[in-house]
């Protein structure tokens, strides 16, 4: 078995932080952020002109890169930690359309997120697929130019139960990739976390589809439950080796309130690698690039390669260069936030573009979050968090 953990080891452990027993217990109960608490004033953006220079740092010198663009808050999946049935029910009250930024809205304030130096956007909801018309959306972002003059890169996450039909027109319209959240291969298992009885094969169809299209590599993500579907490692490891997709493996994240997560729930990525390396020996691979979420092992013969998300028990902060964008247009500079700030009222009271980009700069400059570090103490006295639903992943 060949397995070099010296990356692991060298990032900063947190675990040494982590609350005691009685604390994981803990459930927390949901609310409402969107409307429960309203905008206080260092969540408004005033408008000031702005001409973007293609790189924006933030105050602990991370750059802007990533855009992660949430298009939905509706999804037709009531995933256990995402977006638990007993809160996502017939009665929850999703945003109403009038809320939505329109696709030219989202591309106008994309624009001055890539001219400030974002390289790469990705879309997601809740469900992107689920939104009218995305393939129109795409075809816009597609149309952009950095500073540089190149295309972005642009991808979307999906749960692959509409892939199938719509993977030829996405690749059509100038989507680059997409990634597929799949949680098991047992399709008793896949219905019961799903939870709307949604057969696996379908969403296998799908990813199939994507090869076919050419929007790969399609990455397989695979939250990790313990003691739920951690028994599916090695199958998923074992069905996707030798395949043109990557398979990665994510902690399982405090993120919103509504999943009732526990510490004891999570299994560390560092046990993922050690699992699958004792039959099939894995080694480092370099990131692609500074800021890269996933943790990046090939399989020893060559065969593809695996990535870990750890932002649990190995925190990633300091590389840490994205901003999201809300589907009502409020942006979140870290997926664990409790507060987004708001672009919309900017875009639709007249604002220019320079006053965009102003209000843009104005945030990424004074972004200090480090959730992940700082968990522990975090968890402490709580804060409220945005449900991952509501800004995706």
């Amino acid at each position: 078995m060949i397995v070099h953990l010296r990356r692991i080891a060298s990032r900063a452990i947190v675990t040494h932080l982590l609350p005691p027993a009685s604390m994981n217990q803990r459930v927390i109960p949901i609310v409402d952020y969107r409307q429960a608490f309203p905008a206080s004033e260092a969540g408004r953006l005033a408008p000031m002109a702005v001409q973007p220079t293609g790189w924006l740092s933030d105050s602990l010198g991370r750059p802007l890169h990533d855009l992660r663009i949430s298009v939905t808050d509706r999804c037709n999946f009531r995933c256990v930690y995402c977006m638990p049935k007993d809160v996502f029910d017939k009665q929850y009250q999703f945003l109403p359309h009038s809320d939505l930024l329109t696709f030219e809205e989202l591309t106008r304030v994309a624009a001055q997120f890539v001219a400030h130096g974002v390289r790469k956007i990705r879309l997601t909801g809740g469900e992107p697929l689920l939104r009218k018309n995305i393939e129109t959306l795409i075809g816009m972002l597609a149309a952009l130019r950095t500073p540089e003059d190149e295309p972005v890169d642009l991808t979307l996450t999906t749960n692959g139960t509409l892939l199938k039909q719509k993977a030829q027109a996405l690749k059509d319209a100038g989507l680059k990739r997409v990634t597929v959240s799949l949680d098991s291969l047992d399709d008793e298992g896949f219905r019961r976390m799903n939870d709307v009885d949604f057969p696996v094969a379908r969403v296998l169809e799908g990813i199939d589809a994507a090869h076919a299209a050419g929007l790969g590599p399609v990455k397989i993500n695979m939250v990790v439950k313990k003691g739920v579907n951690d028994d599916q490692i090695l199958p998923m490891a074992r069905y996707f080796k030798g395949t043109p997709a990557i398979l990665r493996f994510i902690e399982y994240m405090d993120v919103g309130s509504s999943n009732g997560w526990r510490m004891d729930e999570v299994l560390p990525s560092a046990e993922v690698v050690r699992l699958i390396a004792t039959e099939m020996p894995l080694e480092v691979a370099d990131p692609n690039y500074t800021g890269e979420t996933a943790e990046r092992w090939r399989y020893v013969d060559g065969s593809g390669e695996i990535g870990v998300i750890s932002s649990v028990t190995q925190a990633f902060c300091q590389d840490c260069s994205r901003a999201r964008l809300s589907t009502e247009g409020r942006v979140y500079t870290c997926l664990f936030a409790s507060e987004g700030h708001d672009l919309r009222s900017i875009v639709r009271s007249g604002g220019s573009d320079a006053e965009i980009a102003g209000a843009i700069a104005a945030l990424w400059g004074q972004r200090g979050d480090r959730y992940s570090e700082l968990r522990s103490a975090l968890r402490e006295a709580p804060l409220r968090k945005v449900e991952m639903s509501y800004i995706g992943g």
